[in-house]
C-alpha cells in the first residue's frame, strides 16, 4: 500500500510553485497525494510569516495536522519555520522543521527519529520550482527569482528568504517547455521581487519573457507582483508584443503618503507610482491592476490614511490586497514608536476593503455585454469557473467538461464581482 502525503500552502504564489515541486518529489518517491485534512503518513505545511495573521494561521494548521494524523509525521517548512524554529519546536507533534532552502531536502531528514528535527540553512542557493500535476492547479507557477535585496523597514522576507537569486533564462525556457508539455496553457512568472531579475542575474527579464512566450503551445502568460520602480517601457513593450500577456498587473503601493513611503524605505513616491500606473495603462488600456496596501504603519495619522484612501479611489486599481501593519522582529519599523492601535488598524482595513469591493464590482460591470477568453479551472454543480484576461472570475453552465480549456465567453451579467456568461 502506498504511503500518503498531504500538503497545505500559506502565502504567495511563490510558495504555491514550491509546494508543487515538492509534491512532485513525493510522487516520484511513490507517495500518493491526498487532500489536507485526511489522515496521511506525512503532512507537509509550507508556511508564511509576512504578518502576525500568517503566523497564527501556521500554528493553527500545525495543531490541525497533528489532530488529523496523530501517527503521521508533520513537516513544517518555509518562511515561518526559518524565522521561528524554536517556537515551533515547542509545539506538540512536529517532527521536522525545515527552512526556506532545506525544505527541498526533505527526504534527507524524513527518516530521522529524534523529536522536532530542525534544519535551517542560511545559504543563498537558488532552488527552482514549478507547479506540477501533483498539486492540481490549472495555471502553472514558474519561479524565476527568490529572496530580496531591498530593506523595506516593515518587511521580514529578506530575513526569511535571503538575498536575491535567480534562474537563468535558458533554464526558465526549459521549465516552461516542460509545463506546456504537461498540459498547462497559462504560466505565471513568480518570485519575491522579479523586477530585480536583471540586477541579480545579469540577464534581462525582457529576454526571459521573450523566450518563454515563444514556447510552442503556451497560450497565456502572467507575472506575479512587480515593484513599480522596476516596470519599464521596454518590459511593457515586450509583454504587449507577445500577444500572450494577460490584462492584469499586480503593482504594490503600500501607502499613498510620501512621508510613510519614505519611512518604509520604498523606492518611489506617490507621483512616480501614479506615472507607472499611467504608463501601464498606455500599453494595456483594458487591464485590471492589483495593489498591496499596508494600513496602520507606525505613525500613520488619519490624514495620511486618507491620502491612501483617496489615491486608491482615484487610480484604476481594481484588486485590493489590504494588510494591517504587523510588527516583525528585527525590522526597523518594529523599533519605532507611535504604533497604531489595533482597533484603528482594523477599521482602516475595513474601509479600504469596502472601497476595493466597490471598485472591483464596477470593473466587472463594465465587462458585461462584451466577449472574452476564459481559462476554466474547476466544475461545481454543472457550472464551470475560471478567469478572464483581466482576472475577473467567470462562471458558465455547461454539460461538457470545460476544465483546462480556454473558451470564448459572452459576458451576460454581473453577480457581485463575478461574471455570469455563456459560451460564445
Amino acid at each position: 500500500m502506498k504511503k500518503t502525503v498531504s500538503f497545505h500552502t500559506l502565502g504567495c504564489r511563490l510558495n504555491m510553485s514550491e509546494t508543487g515541486q515538492i509534491a512532485q518529489s513525493f510522487v516520484d518517491k511513490g507517495y500518493k497525494v491526498v487532500p489536507f485534512g485526511e489522515n496521511s503518513d506525512v503532512t507537509f505545511l509550507n508556511t508564511c510569516t509576512v504578518t502576525d495573521g500568517a503566523d497564527s494561521s501556521c500554528r493553527n494548521l500545525i495543531r490541525k495536522a497533528q489532530k488529523n494524523s496523530p501517527e503521521g509525521k508533520v513537516v513544517v517548512a518555509g518562511c515561518y519555520a526559518q524565522m521561528e524554529a524554536e517556537k515551533i519546536k515547542k509545539m506538540q507533534g512536529v517532527d521536522l522543521i525545515l527552512g526556506t532552502n532545506e525544505k527541498y531536502k526533505v527526504f534527507d531528514y524524513l527518516q530521522e527519529e529524534e523529536d522536532s528535527v530542525v534544519r535551517i540553512d542560511k545559504t543563498n542557493e537558488f532552488w527552482g520550482a514549478t507547479t506540477t500535476k501533483a498539486d492540481s492547479h490549472t495555471r502553472a507557477f514558474l519561479k524565476i527569482q527568490d529572496g530580496c535585496n531591498y530593506v523595506c523597514s516593515y518587511c521580514i522576507i529578506p530575513f526569511a528568504r535571503g538575498r536575491s537569486r535567480t534562474i537563468t533564462v535558458s533554464k526558465a525556457v526549459e521549465e516552461a517547455k516542460k509545463l506546456v508539455a504537461e498540459g498547462f496553457k497559462e504560466i505565471v512568472l513568480t518570485g519575491v521581487n522579479i523586477g530585480e531579475y536583471e540586477s541579480t542575474s545579469g540577464e534581462r527579464l525582457e529576454d526571459l519573457v521573450k523566450g518563454v512566450v515563444q514556447v510552442e503551445g503556451l497560450e497565456r502568460l502572467r507575472m506575479s507582483s512587480v515593484e513599480p520602480n522596476t516596470i519599464t517601457r521596454e518590459l511593457l513593450e515586450v509583454l504587449k508584443q507577445s500577444g500572450k500577456y494577460q490584462d492584469h498587473f499586480h503593482i504594490p503601493l503600500q501607502s499613498g503618503s510620501d512621508e510613510i513611503l519614505t519611512s518604509m524605505k520604498r523606492k518611489y513616491d506617490v507621483a512616480f507610482y501614479k506615472s507607472t500606473i499611467s504608463m501601464v495603462k498606455e500599453y494595456f488600456p483594458n487591464c485590471s491592476i492589483g495593489a498591496d496596501v499596508i494600513v496602520g504603519y507606525p505613525g500613520e495619522t488619519e490624514q495620511e490614511f486618507m491620502k491612501t484612501y483617496n489615491l486608491l479611489k482615484e487610480l484604476p486599481i481594481t484588486h485590493f490586497h489590504v494588510f494591517p501593519y504587523s510588527k516583525r522582529k528585527n525590522t526597523v519599523a518594529a523599533k519605532m514608536t507611535e504604533h497604531v492601535q489595533a482597533p484603528v488598524k482594523k477599521e482602516r482595513v475595513k474601509t479600504l476593503i469596502n472601497l476595493g469591493e466597490e471598485k472591483k464590482v464596477e470593473f466587472a460591470k463594465e465587462l458585461v455585454g462584451s466577449e472574452g477568453e476564459v481559462l476554466f479551472e474547476r466544475e461545481k454543480d454543472g457550472n464551470f469557473e475560471g478567469y478572464c484576461s483581466s482576472y475577473i472570475k467567470v462562471v458558465v453552465q455547461s454539460d461538457s467538461n470545460l476544465e483546462n480549456q480556454i473558451r470564448k465567453v459572452q459576458f451576460d451579467k454581473r453577480v457581485g464581482d463575478k461574471i455570469i456568461g455563456h459560451l460564445a
